[in-house]
């Protein structure tokens, strides 16, 4: 109990004449709400790399799953994809799934893995190979055991590169919906948004295209795609505009609408989203035009209002590439890049989330 002397009372000790201070019991603050954050942690402290990015995080049958590129540096022929799993709350350590190595001895790198549960217990590895994005292609590998082994390497069709960054989704009819995204070969390189439709779960791909718009085109790529009341579908993710960009679906992503940018700034750099449980909508990006910290979290009940919720990082550094999920318990999970150096992943309870409307993109200044 916290006491304080509060000024000095006129009542005499008993029989001795000496004044004593009134001792009276100070207000107690109230109690703040509890943190949204249930876990913060480094996947690992020590690793066999130099350089991490790109990460990915998935829920199986037997628990957490996450994988993420790493090698000497991003573009360096050594970089592959590395898988750690969650085991009795403690993740394993990392180990290489897949690297770049082809049948000429060639080695390229490896980039942007992505996990995925294209039927209930198959998960799916899409990376991709190539010298640059410009020339990558897409690759997979799959687990019936939640990632402890992995079958032999396969290449996806010419022309279908899987999702880019970020999970696909599984809409009501069981349709498989990649977000995906192309940068041409020439300087400025053009980048362009498209999807993925499978209806035989990952067996075969058609592409859906983006119709460019009346004004200058967008340029755009790393999709995510959020599901809205009645099936609407929106797409969200990075932009050269200094800002994210969103289009819009009203038949299952058989057609989308063109590109167009939201109040939420970006600094093209990558974001990730996801539709939880209750309808709301979530997205992790860095709210800002420059760098790559801040990391936040924004919420929205319609895609369109979004509302400041939530700090990940703001110190100096990179803290980039996020992937989000939600698992079946109703927490949030998201991993990021901590400093290019390792992933992090932190667990939030979205029930505590408390949320300021930012209609006009400003983040609310911090008291």
């Amino acid at each position: 109990m916290k006491l304080a002397l509060i000024g000095v009372s006129s009542l005499l000790v008993a029989g001795m004449g000496i004044v004593a201070p009134r001792v009276v019991q100070s207000p107690q603050a109230p109690p703040g709400p509890p943190s949204p954050v249930v876990k913060s942690e480094l996947l690992f402290e020590k690793a066999p790399f130099d350089s991490v990015h790109a990460s990915t995080i998935v829920s199986t049958k037997e628990g957490l799953v996450a994988a993420w590129f790493a090698g000497t540096r991003e573009g360096a022929p050594d970089v592959g994809i590395w898988t750690a799993r969650e085991v009795n709350g403690a993740w394993s350590e990392p180990k290489e799934v897949a690297n770049g190595l082809q049948s000429d001895g060639v080695r390229h790198p490896c980039w942007n893995p992505v996990l995925f549960e294209t039927t209930p217990g198959m998960l799916t590895l899409f990376y991709k190979v190539g010298p640059d994005p410009r020339r990558w292609w897409g690759m997979t590998r799959t687990s019936r055991d939640a990632g402890r082994t992995w079958s032999d390497a396969q290449r996806l069709p010419d022309g279908i590169l899987g999702p880019i960054k970020n999970k696909p989704v599984r809409l009501a009819d069981g349709t498989l919906l990649s977000p995906t995204s192309t940068e041409s070969p020439e300087q400025p390189s053009k980048w362009r948004v498209h999807f993925e439709r499978s209806a035989d779960a990952g067996k075969t791909w058609t592409i859906v295209p983006v119709p460019a718009g009346g004004g200058p085109p967008i340029d755009a790529i790393q999709p995510s795609i959020l599901i809205h009341e009645g099936g609407r579908l929106q797409a969200v993710g990075r932009s050269r505009a200094q800002r994210v960009f969103e289009s819009w679906s009203e038949d299952g992503g058989k057609t989308w609408s063109p590109l167009a940018l939201t109040v939420l700034p970006n600094p093209s750099a990558g974001t990730d989203a996801v539709t939880l449980q209750d309808g709301r909508q979530v997205i992790v990006y860095n709210h800002t035009p420059k760098g790559r910290t801040p990391l936040n979290v924004a919420v929205s009940r319609d895609g369109k209002l979004w509302e400041a919720a939530l700090v990940l990082e703001n110190e100096p550094g990179e803290y980039s590439y996020p992937a989000i999920i939600q698992t079946p318990d109703g927490l949030i999970h998201t991993t990021y890049t901590w400093k290019r150096l390792r992933i992090k992943h932190v667990v939030i309870d979205p029930k505590r989330l408390q949320t300021v409307p930012m209609p006009d993109g400003a983040w609310p200044a911090t008291k």
